[in-house]
């Protein structure tokens, strides 16, 4: 007799890529010489578990069974891995052995790692595993104290938290009411943002002298576009980059569920606001980051730096100093959105739909241009340094600002992040408002088909448009770039139409690069 007879089937999560796996935990008592088999391909973890949960159960008031045990883990092909099948397994055990009255429940979800004691802790992919087991129809979930506000976020069915085995008997019978459970709602946790979100510790008045830098960072946070800024040190690139979370557009609710559900998968702590993270993530990865770091992998396939910043920003600081093949792994995750990872002939994917902001040198030294610097780098050693973006990686940032150093004292004062805030949230409110027509949320995802039904342009505009794509020779997806900008911009000015103005803006912002080396720019 399984626990599938007892009219429970009891489900926990494995959390592999992004979209995890459900697994099914059934027992069988038989009689024999005592002992446990864990079966459906256990890591060295879960078959570990065996041992927590028998000295759990002991601690908690409960009896292991002094029978032949026999747990399978199903579907038996699916890998399982990490700590969160312990709460699952001492529950089917319990159940199965008829120590509590089954819940009136057909499938229940528990999560949690088993100490010694019997307290429950906190597992990894919490918030995933309720959303995976809530998108299959289950609309019960006993989860560990440490992930009771990711379960709650979700916003669906009742939740039940565990701190300690002896609670179960309490637990199974409110998880079998049908009393509607108490959560905040879904507003409450986006309200009153805006007053705390903006403490990031600087303000844009204070970036002087750069107001061609600073255009291009509110057209990239108003159409969530990359951009690619190469100065000599000093001139304030990472600065102006770091400020960006100060004008960013707060997360929608089902960015934050996305957000969320990645940064969950890592083990990291759980945020404390409602469950989810409210902030768009803001990821500066060391230049000595290997692909792996970047990109995701590992023995337990956990999410890279690029799915940690999804809806968020990926900062690469000192940008040409990455190995080249970290920067071309950013090729295909800028393209489709997502990161596939192959691994033991199994496939997995996490999202990765970032904003991508490079800051270089023009030069090893970091002296070519300056005035008041002698550069004494060859224009081999010049072209070798720019080799390592590659043009492919290049076609795909949307932005290209060259930026100088300045006299400080004699530059005026320019827009506060208030200021640009503020611009930006109206350019985005008019994208949302297209968001049915357009097919997308934001101008950097403008697809091919749609676009110029989104982007109408003047006759001037459109006959501007074309001459600057066959005078620069842009590629397809360069000129596609031009028209998604060139609609950036006029959404920041409140227009309807594209003017020629803003197409000849958006060629600026393009042209570095394109008809001249960006290095004889800075």
């Amino acid at each position: 007799m399984s626990s599938r007879e007892d009219n429970t089937e009891i489900i926990s999560y494995a959390p592999l890529g992004y979209r995890g796996q459900l697994v099914s935990v059934e027992v069988d008592l038989r009689t024999g010489i005592p002992g446990t088999d864990i079966i459906g391909l256990p890591a060295s973890e879960v078959r570990e578990a065996r041992e927590r949960v028998r000295v759990a159960l002991r601690n908690s008031g409960f009896t292991y069974p002094p029978k032949r045990v026999l747990i399978n883990l199903a579907p038996a092909d699916v890998p399982k891995a990490g700590n969160g099948f312990d709460l699952a397994i001492a529950l089917a055990v319990i159940l199965r052995s008829e120590q509590l009255e089954p819940p009136p429940i057909a499938r229940l979800l528990a999560l949690g790692e088993l100490h010694l004691d019997g307290s429950v802790g906190p597992v990894r992919g919490g918030i995933s595993a309720v959303d995976e087991a809530a998108r299959s129809g289950i609309r019960r979930f006993l989860v560990p104290h440490g992930n009771h506000g990711e379960a709650m976020a979700v916003g669906v069915g009742r939740v039940g938290v565990v701190k300690h085995l002896a609670q179960l008997g309490r637990l199974l019978a409110d998880l079998g009411s049908e009393q509607v459970q108490r959560r905040p709602a879904a507003e409450s946790m986006f309200a009153g943002r805006s007053a705390r979100r903006y403490s990031v510790g600087g303000d844009y008045i204070n970036l002087r002298g750069q107001g061609v830098f600073k255009r291009a960072l509110a057209l990239a946070a108003a159409g969530g576009h990359h951009l690619l800024v190469v100065g000599p040190p000093g001139a304030g690139k990472s600065m102006g980059i770091s400020l960006l979370p100060s004008i960013l557009p707060p997360l929608l609710r089902e960015e934050a569920l996305e957000v969320t559900r990645v940064h969950s998968l890592t083990g990291g702590e759980a945020p404390t606001d409602g469950g989810l993270i409210l902030e768009r993530p803001f990821r500066t990865p060391h230049h000595n980051s290997s692909v792996e770091g970047l990109l995701g992998g590992g023995r337990l396939v956990r999410p890279g730096e690029v799915s940690l910043a999804h809806r968020g920003v990926l900062f690469l600081d000192e940008a040409l100093e990455f190995h080249r093949s970290v920067l071309q792994g950013l090729r295909e995750p800028l393209e489709r959105r997502r990161v596939n990872i192959s691994r033991a002939g199994r496939s997995y994917w996490f999202p990765a739909a970032f904003q991508l902001f490079l800051a270089a040198n023009p030069c090893p030294c970091g002296n070519l241009g300056r005035r008041d610097r002698e550069c004494l780098c060859s224009l081999a050693e010049v072209e070798r340094y720019w080799r390592r973006i590659g043009g492919p990686l290049l076609d795909r940032v949307d932005l290209r600002v060259a930026v100088g150093s300045r006299d400080i004292d004699s530059l005026p004062v320019g827009e506060s992040s208030s200021d640009m805030r503020r611009a930006v949230a109206r350019a985005r409110a008019r994208q949302e408002s297209r968001r049915d027509h357009a097919r997308c949320r934001y101008n950097a995802e403008l697809p091919v088909e749609r676009l110029f039904a989104v982007v109408e342009m003047t006759e001037h505009a459109r006959q501007t448009y074309r001459a600057a794509c066959v005078q620069l020779r842009l590629s397809a997806r360069a000129s596609v770039s031009v028209a998604r900008v060139a609609r950036t911009i006029a959404d920041l000015e409140d227009a309807d139409v594209v003017s020629e103005d803003h197409v000849l803006e958006a060629v600026a912002h393009r042209r570095n690069g394109e008809d001249q080396p960006l290095w004889s720019t800075a």
